[in-house]
């Protein structure tokens, strides 16, 4: 009789798979392990299929119909979004079976589906901790009271039924064991850094720059924290206060804000300056990348961008992208001089940091190999891959015995 391999659910709802990078790259890792993996995630872009099995790995996908703003449209939303993620893991047990739920916040509900399956069937939960909502919160809406109370409640529960908590940095896992009561040992730090085999620069597109010298770029999703109508101040200042037409920007991505950012970009007439060209993966991402002389990251200074780990930034560092952002403390920490620093929140000194790296070849290039070195040294997916499938161990325990664990490399479709 042969071994069984242990099954592994995976949750996400604020963006559908393969486009969330860290987690279709946690489910690669856990797959290429030896482990089956299921993932219950929203429908998104040309990933509408309810289900398919895509490099082996089984993805469920429901439809999320709204997307929300203010605290009652995220309530409502995740509300919605949780009946459905606990319907497909309904599906998935049945259909592929699991030993283990791994939940990837925002929100932190999803402890309840956690519950469920830990209290009732004993598999253990795993919880991937993405976002600080307390913070996010406050930062949002410039406040705390009830809600934001509600939110730290919801996440010290989430701690209380993990059985193992995986944190994206230093910050995340003192709030894990501080905040959250976890024992130090079942605390496991996993970056969020770029599998290097699969993301590289490739060839540069000029018409991207639109006719211009130089192109400044942006990366991610657009909410109302990020900060990405500074970019748009920033340009304003560029071609307006300092007489500039030689830069072009690419916003790259979607989000709440979206809307009201195009919109400001007309009122400030930048429209022939700033491009949005729409969520991108692959290629099309990569090329768009390649192109960039700069990136930008606008994430004001507040108290939770302070504590979280960028993807623009791993990914800048990568690809050997010198990059202008605010002085944020994680930031700073995995950046040192890969970035120079505009003053807080100031988008005239975005402005000028900007203008003073595209003009300064030899800063562009120092700065480059700077981030190129410390990718290669701090940012290593092997060893984060590694620190996952520890955790992992630990959260299976003696669940999973010597003849069912996984085998090194399964065949997989």
């Amino acid at each position: 009789m042969g071994t069984r391999q242990p099954g592994i659910l995976i949750i996400v709802e604020n963006l559908t798979v393969p486009l969330d990078r860290r987690v279709w790259q946690e489910a690669c890792a856990l797959r290429d392990a030896g482990y089956k993996v299921s993932v219950v995630c929203p429908k998104g872009g040309k990933y509408t299929a309810p289900y398919e099995r895509l490099d082996g790995i089984h993805v469920f996908r429901h439809p999320l119909p709204i997307e929300a703003r203010g605290p009652l449209g995220y309530a409502a939303e995740y509300s919605t979004a949780l009946f459905f993620e606990f319907v497909l893991s309904v599906k998935a047990y049945f259909k592929v079976g699991f030993d283990v739920v791994q939940a990837c916040n925002p929100p932190d509900l999803l402890f309840i589906i956690g519950a469920f399956w830990k209290y009732l069937f004993g598999k253990p939960f795993v919880f991937d901790h993405h976002d600080i909502n307390p913070e996010l919160y406050e930062a949002k809406f410039g406040r705390r009271g009830a809600w934001h109370r509600l939110l730290g409640f919801l996440e010290r529960q989430t701690f209380r039924v993990a059985d193992v908590a995986i944190a994206t940095n230093e910050t995340f896992r003192d709030i894990a064991i501080g905040r959250g009561g976890m024992e130090k040992d079942r605390v496991f730090i996993v970056r969020s850094v770029p599998d290097t085999s699969r993301f590289r620069r490739v060839e540069a597109d000029p018409t991207l720059k639109n006719g211009r010298k130089h192109l400044v770029g942006f990366v991610g999703i657009m909410g109302a924290q990020d900060g990405v109508d500074l970019i748009v101040e920033a340009m304003n200042a560029i071609v307006r206060e300092h007489g500039r037409t030689d830069v072009q920007a690419l916003i790259v991505g979607t989000g709440t804000e979206l809307p009201l950012l195009e919109k400001l970009t007309i009122e400030r007439g930048m429209q022939d300056y700033i491009t949005f060209p729409g969520f991108q993966s692959g290629t099309p991402l990569l090329t768009a990348m390649s192109t960039f002389d700069i990136g930008i990251i606008p994430d004001p200074k507040n108290v939770y961008n302070d504590k979280i780990s960028m993807n623009k930034v791993f990914e800048y560092m990568t690809l050997g992208i010198p990059f202008v952002g605010f002085d944020l403390i994680e930031g700073r920490k995995m950046a040192a001089d890969a970035a120079i620093y505009a003053k807080d929140n100031c988008p005239r000194s975005l402005a000028t940091q900007m203008l003073h790296l595209l003009d300064d070849q030899d800063l562009r290039d120092r700065t480059a190999a700077e981030g190129i070195a410390r990718a290669k040294s701090l940012l290593r997916w092997d060893e984060e891959r590694g620190r996952l499938l520890a955790a992992y161990e630990t959260a299976l325990g003696s669940k999973v015995s010597a003849a069912t664990r996984p085998l090194a490399m399964p065949a997989h479709d």
